[in-house]
């Protein structure tokens, strides 16, 4: 149940067997269904969750309706509303399945009771939490200066099974496009072999 969790953490820093032992007491698991939500915006983020199987978006609504989706957590990532979590305050995202998923999830009391406890970890979330500001700058600079077959393009290169997985029209949302342009970019591709 927690291979992929320590498995994940030993890639960024080292655990002793104990440390690996211990780790698993400050979690609980939760399954989810199909469209089911972890999160609500207006609740407050009770969680950090480790996707150990499955796939989630996070998305905030826009005044129409409409879902801009923030990111997807495939196995082996970390996802929540990190400022309502922090804080404790109300979420202005939405967390929800786009498969069954399989979380770890751990409160903050627990969180903080974890890096106390094992100090290792308070590296570990310092190098992912370093890892997403890169990764969000670089997501910003590519939303406004790539073109939209660019960003496709890219995110096929970076995450090729994405594509294979996720629904077109929530990468056309991931991306800022509109579906339409998902398919017409797809299609000029196919011709191109």
């Amino acid at each position: 149940m927690f291979d992929i969790l320590i498995s994940h953490i030993q890639n960024k820093v080292s655990l002793t067997e104990e440390e690996k032992s211990e780790l698993q007491s400050f979690f609980s698991v939760k399954k989810l269904k199909k469209k089911q939500y972890l999160l609500q915006e207006g609740d407050v983020c009770k969680c950090l969750s480790f996707v150990n199987k499955g796939l989630l978006k996070s998305y905030f609504t826009d005044e129409k309706g409409g879902e801009n989706i923030n990111m997807f957590a495939f196995e082996g990532w970390w996802i929540s509303d990190f400022k309502s979590f922090i804080n404790q305050e109300k979420a202005v995202l939405n967390i929800d399945a786009v498969e069954e998923t399989e979380l770890l999830m751990i409160t903050l009391e627990d969180y903080d009771k974890l890096m106390l406890k094992i100090p290792v970890m308070d590296r570990y979330f310092r190098i992912l939490y370093q890892n997403s500001l890169v990764t969000k700058d670089y997501r910003l600079i590519a939303s406004n200066s790539y073109t939209a077959e660019e960003k496709y393009l890219q995110l096929v290169q970076k995450n090729p099974g994405m594509i294979k997985r996720v629904p077109h029209n929530l990468i056309a949302s991931y991306l800022g496009l509109a579906p339409e342009t998902i398919s017409r970019i797809r299609k000029k591709i196919l011709l191109k072999g």
